[in-house]
């Protein structure tokens, strides 16, 4: 009998080898490999196919135009980030911290379609299935097509799959699961891997819409191998404070719709409640009388979103200034306090600066730049804006306002919140319709921009 040897595995790349090695020869990360235990031979189970499933290649000529068929999850913003619902047949992958609302979320899709009359099978390899139960009344889910499995062996799942034929399938979490046949411990690259394959494989042949609910690491990157991502056909990232009751849906990958799209919910004691105008809930809670706060609309795939943009700036008390900041890339920050230094005469060096995204928004599009600097100048020189103002813009190393995609419908968005006075890369206002009534004002550089605010040189509130 061939005897078992023990492998290092990347669990980035999943590449292999005999020895532990610091850095991963194939993609180049640190730390990255674990010990896994690997038999010679792995006899591969032959997989059942739903009846008139064949494996022929066409010509591409021969191949259907027909869209992808799409099923509504009962949900509204997660239709919208998976790109107008749910599409047959495809593997979503969820992620999020614990306690964030992933499995809620998840029973609130498979209540809402067994009420339906669609056939959902909850697979659950943390949970009993009284747990799953409680959590399902609670949620007020009841209905003859709601199936619910506690298991971890991947071989039976398939077969309860094959003889039950869900339209939709819940595998909670996709690191509790193994193949018989793989020696190494659930949970390692080589079972997260083979489960997923053997998973998506499964769905592919029969239909079945899949959502795999992924554990995240400390740095909030979904555990396992990174081949995981590449596999399945959406990524869908919780974010949010598990102290805030707002939730923040956004998917980083879809094959069948747009990236980055966001989608707000609100944890209750009855489970997600949809947040459908997003930009207002954001604004809510906005100090009009305070410096250093500016509104910014925000492009998170195909919806405008208003998010208040904060920047404290306080003389520092230690050697070095501090740079914080939450919502926005670190480094970004250091590069726009440069130009603002530089371009815009504003004396930071020996200022500590906080930056904040309201709500937990996380903006990662250059159309951020120019509130971020607009709000470090307001609190820098302690001038407020009008209540009425947005700012959007890229701005450049050399001080200069570069034009943003989509400024129609940022335009558009902002007048609907009654902010009728925007400041926005002069370039922006060629060939588009700016709304009736609202004052739109081009700058070609963030001089110009911070002096139509009213937070360069002159004293007192930027005009209202």
């Amino acid at each position: 009998m061939a005897k078992s040897k023990t492998m290092y595995v990347c669990g980035e790349c999943g590449y292999t080898t005999p020895k532990w090695l610091g850095k991963c020869p194939d993609c180049g990360k640190w730390n990255t490999f674990a010990e896994e235990v690997q038999q010679p031979e792995v006899e591969e189970k032959k997989l059942k196919r739903a009846p008139g499933r064949g494996g022929m290649a066409l010509p591409i000529g021969e191949i259907p135009d027909e869209a992808a068929a799409r099923m509504s999850s009962g949900i509204g913003e997660l239709d919208r980030v998976l790109g107008g619902g749910v599409v047959e047949g495809s593997m979503v992958l969820v992620g999020g911290d614990p306690g964030i609302g992933k499995s809620t979320l998840l029973t609130q899709i498979s209540a809402n379609l067994s009420a339906r009359g669609d056939k959902v099978l909850y697979v659950s390899g943390e949970e009993s299935m009284r747990q799953i139960k409680l959590r399902a009344t609670r949620l007020g889910a009841d209905g003859s097509g709601f199936y619910v499995l506690a298991e971890n062996d991947v071989s039976i799942i398939e077969e309860r799959m094959l003889a039950i034929q869900p339209r939709a399938m819940v595998i909670d979490s996709i690191q509790t699961m193994y193949r018989t046949d793989i020696s190494s411990a659930p949970g390692s690259v080589s079972q997260v891997r083979e489960c997923a394959a053997h998973i998506m494989r499964l769905a592919k042949m029969n239909d079945c819409a899949v959502f795999l609910v992924g554990h995240v690491t400390k740095e909030g990157a979904i555990a396992g191998p990174r081949v995981l991502e590449h596999m399945v056909d959406a990524v869908l990232y919780f974010e949010g404070d598990r102290s805030s009751q707002y939730r923040l849906l956004r998917a980083v990958k879809n094959r069948f719709g747009s990236v980055n799209e966001l989608g707000m919910f609100e944890m209750t004691g009855e489970g997600m409640r949809e947040v459908t105008n997003a930009s207002e809930t954001l604004l809510s809670e906005r100090a009009h009388d305070a410096s250093g706060c500016v509104v910014m609309c925000a492009m998170e795939g195909t919806r405008p979103l208003l998010t208040d943009v904060q920047a404290l700036v306080t003389p520092t008390v230690f050697g070095n200034p501090r740079r914080m900041s939450s919502g926005i890339e670190v480094g970004r920050l250091f590069l726009l306090l440069a130009v603002l230094e530089k371009r815009a005469a504003l004396t930071l060096y020996n200022q500590d600066v906080y930056i904040n995204i309201a709500g937990g928004m996380t903006l990662t599009e250059p159309a951020a730049d120019l509130a971020v600097c607009a709000a470090v100048a307001s609190s820098s020189r302690n001038l407020m804006l009008g209540p009425d103002w947005a700012v959007m813009g890229e701005v450049g190393l050399a001080g200069e306002l570069r034009a943003v995609p989509h400024a129609e419908r940022r335009l558009s968005e902002c007048m609907r919140l009654g902010f009728q006075n925007v400041i926005l890369p002069k370039s922006n206002l060629r060939g588009i319709r700016v709304p009736e009534g609202m004052n739109a004002i081009g700058a070609e550089t963030l001089f110009d921009a911070l002096k139509l605010l009213g937070i360069y040189n002159n004293p007192g509130r930027a005009r209202s």
